[in-house]
């Protein structure tokens, strides 16, 4: 049994220690903002944060992570319920198109202001360079974070 701390809230979970902490979040816990895109860590759609650094859950397993602080989308909202300034930017910047991606790309962004609050164009692609979005949003990806960049 694993003990996870999940947003903020305590998760035992009866899982194996080698389950992917994507499957472990999405079936023991019914947070399913968290997204299978690859199964391999090559797209991020599954991207959240362990201890504030982001991760691909589908290749972290739960025995890995066992005590540790985790992050999904369901968690970045302010604690006054409304949105983080990066999801607020990709809804001004009408970033989603098919959605999918999207929960990893906002995870990967909030890992990058948090990093770097100002960043330049190369920051942002190289810190978005490991979240594949099909759809080719990256412009407005681009100009989301730097949106949010300002807000924060």
């Amino acid at each position: 049994m694993a003990t996870l701390a999940i947003n903020g809230k305590p998760y035992n979970l009866n899982v194996p220690d080698d389950t992917p902490l994507l499957w472990a979040i999405r079936e023991q816990t019914g947070l399913t903002g968290t997204k299978f895109g690859c199964g391999a860590a090559l797209c991020g759609a599954c991207t959240l944060h362990v201890n504030g650094q982001p991760v691909r859950s589908c290749i972290t397993y739960v025995g890995d992570v066992d005590g540790q602080e985790i992050t999904t989308i369901e968690g970045i909202k302010n604690a006054d319920g409304t949105l983080h300034a990066v999801q607020q930017a990709w809804l001004d910047h009408q970033v989603p198109q098919c959605g999918y991606c999207q929960s990893g790309q906002i995870m990967s962004a909030v890992s990058l202001l948090n990093e770097n609050p100002d960043p330049a164009d190369e920051d942002i692609d190289a810190a978005m360079s490991g979240n594949i979005c099909r759809c080719g949003m990256y412009t407005r990806i681009r100009a989301a974070i730097k949106n949010a960049a300002g807000r924060l």
